[in-house]
């Protein structure tokens, strides 16, 4: 079955700096450690994508038609399809005077946002402090490594692929999130762990429509809803709900750590 666009499909890869061979990400964990890239508490396997979804660079996108199941490919990224070539405008000079203000102490190689723009600090001189809002690789030459892992035919793990995809939770069990399909709606219950999820109702809500625009864009469904239900426990579920609770405060303050 050859890929086409609008496929669910789970992907592997490797991104190389052509020029100096030195890998940038991966999905492979044992590549990362060997790579010195390794991040504690990040999922590493395969990534549930839909192509032309823009989910990952178009290059990819547009590599991965036609290919097959266990197919791989290596596909090189120019600047222009990439991240773009160096600005020589992204690099300002920021005053001193503002780090202080917000009680910031800066240093070479810092990373900082700036009115939603990340960056990083190049040199301190003075009172005067050069920002680098280029993206990193901005104007590098890139080598992919491309392995089609799965290509996803059934309508509930492709559901399920977006949830992986777009709402990360630790030790959230896709086997337990339940969904319902009726006609041309979609019912999601998420496993429960997530209800003592952390993050900003914002962030949530961001993240449960992702899910919803690509169940919208790529499958025969017009709805997608997702159900909260809480029901009345007996003493000894309520303390064990308790525990889960406080251990997901203890994994989100250690996140917050790295």
């Amino acid at each position: 079955m050859a890929i086409k666009n609008g496929d669910f499909i789970k992907l592997e890869f490797t991104g190389k700096i052509k020029e100096t061979g030195d890998i940038f990400d991966t999905t492979n964990e044992e590549v990362a450690k060997e790579a010195n890239i390794h991040v504690e508490n990040k999922d590493y396997g395969s990534i549930p994508i839909v192509v032309g979804g823009n989910h990952l660079l178009k290059a990819i996108d547009k590599a991965v038609i036609d290919m097959g199941e266990g197919e791989s490919k290596k596909v090189d990224v120019s600047p222009e399809n990439g991240f773009g070539e160096r600005d020589p405008k992204q690099i300002q000079l920021i005053p001193m005077k503002e780090f202080k203000r917000q009680g910031m102490k800066p240093y070479v190689g810092m990373e900082i946002t700036s009115e939603g723009h990340k960056g990083r600090i190049l040199t301190i001189n003075g009172g005067r402090i050069k920002v680098d809002f280029n993206h990193d690789l901005a104007g590098k030459n890139l080598e992919y490594d491309l392995v089609i892992s799965e290509i996803i035919e059934d309508d509930e793990e492709k559901i399920k692929s977006m949830i992986q995809l777009h709402y990360a939770y630790p030790n959230m069990d896709l086997d337990k999130t339940e969904i319902k399909i009726d006609g041309d709606k979609v019912s999601i219950k998420l496993d429960e762990i997530t209800r003592f999820d952390q993050k900003s109702y914002m962030d949530v809500t961001f993240a449960r429509f992702r899910i919803a625009k690509d169940i919208w864009d790529n499958m025969d469904f017009e709805k997608v809803e997702f159900r909260d239900e809480f029901e009345k426990k007996d003493e000894e579920e309520s303390s064990q709900d308790s525990a889960n609770e406080e251990n997901s405060k203890d994994v989100s303050k250690e996140e917050s750590k790295d």
